[in-house]
């Protein structure tokens, strides 16, 4: 099929190359425009560009496709289909009616719970016991498009990366899946009245609160692993816990327990396996401890 192909992060990167291997013909990649990234501020192109530009296709990064002008530069095109991963801008309808079957998004969830911006850290934090990706029609309101295929995975004791990672790839072959065979998958609208959504992560989230019970906070941390990372101070430096295991213990939350790191939670414990220091590459926590020892008794905020 003539394709365009619209996303911007990593996650989308397997469809693109999906895509492009099973021998669609993609006439354009719309992405967001290169953001000024390392110490030096240089403009540097979203993971999709780069992919592109490895694979030859013209790439196109509007500010805004509100605009008659970036609209007909759209139809121009004349696909049959647009895929969507991530993109970051909202389609207008003119975009969004444009190809000959509409535009299809790569939505990481089993819609409809969790509509919006952070999918993925929502279904972690809720406690879900598993999570997958919906291909769906687009439409204007907010990831509330018909559906046409579901893929489902357990969610376990995976990070927000791990997840992440996870779904690209199923959702690249899920996309591939679906185009082969268009007609047959018969659109099944959404249940509204089930609808949860899934708002961006605040960073003001990210500080653990030590009252809460361990297996709360294990979720917590792998649902903000590994941005942006959640986080207690020790003697004013903040740490990262981006891989955690909840424990028996007791004691005044915040309390480390015993020489393993096991910290005192609202109720059990809170063993780090993953941490992070201000600057400092992601180590285990026996490396942690290695260069920065802790002694029971010791208060973390």
């Amino acid at each position: 099929m003539r394709t365009i192909f619209m996303g911007t992060p990593d996650f989308a990167v397997p469809a693109l190359v999906a895509l492009h291997e099973a021998g669609h013909e993609i006439a354009c990649v719309y992405t967001q425009p290169p953001r000024p990234a390392g110490r030096g501020k240089k403009l540097r192109p979203s993971p999709v560009q780069a992919k592109a530009e490895e694979l030859g296709i013209p790439v196109r990064s509007p500010r805004s496709l509100r605009n008659e002008e970036a609209q007909a530069e759209f139809a121009a095109l004349d696909a049959d289909v647009a895929v969507v991963a991530a993109y970051g801008l909202i389609l207008p309808q003119p975009v969004l009616d444009a190809p000959k079957h509409g535009c299809l998004n790569i939505h990481a969830s089993i819609l409809p719970r969790w509509r919006g911006a952070a999918p993925i850290h929502r279904a972690i934090m809720a406690g879900d016991e598993e999570t997958g990706v919906t291909i769906m029609q687009m439409e204007a309101g907010l990831d509330t498009g018909p559906m046409l295929h579901i893929v489902r995975t357990p969610i376990a004791d995976k990070t927000t990366g791990d997840l992440t990672a996870e779904l690209a790839e199923l959702g690249a072959g899920a996309m591939v899946e679906v185009l082969a065979n268009l007609d047959g998958y018969a659109p099944q609208p959404q249940e509204d009245a089930a609808a949860t959504y899934a708002p961006k992560i605040d960073k003001a989230e990210a500080r653990i609160d030590w009252s809460l019970p361990a297996g709360e906070l294990v979720r917590h941390v792998h649902g903000l692993s590994p941005f942006p990372g959640a986080w207690f101070e020790l003697a004013g430096e903040r740490v990262k816990v981006l891989r955690a295991e909840a424990v028996e213990g007791s004691g005044e939350p915040g309390e480390v327990l015993d020489s393993g790191l096991s910290i005192a939670c609202g109720s059990g414990a809170l063993r780090p396996i993953r941490l992070q220091r201000a600057g400092k590459p992601a180590m285990s926590r026996e490396e942690f401890l290695r260069g920065y020892p802790i002694e029971s008794g010791v208060s973390v905020d």
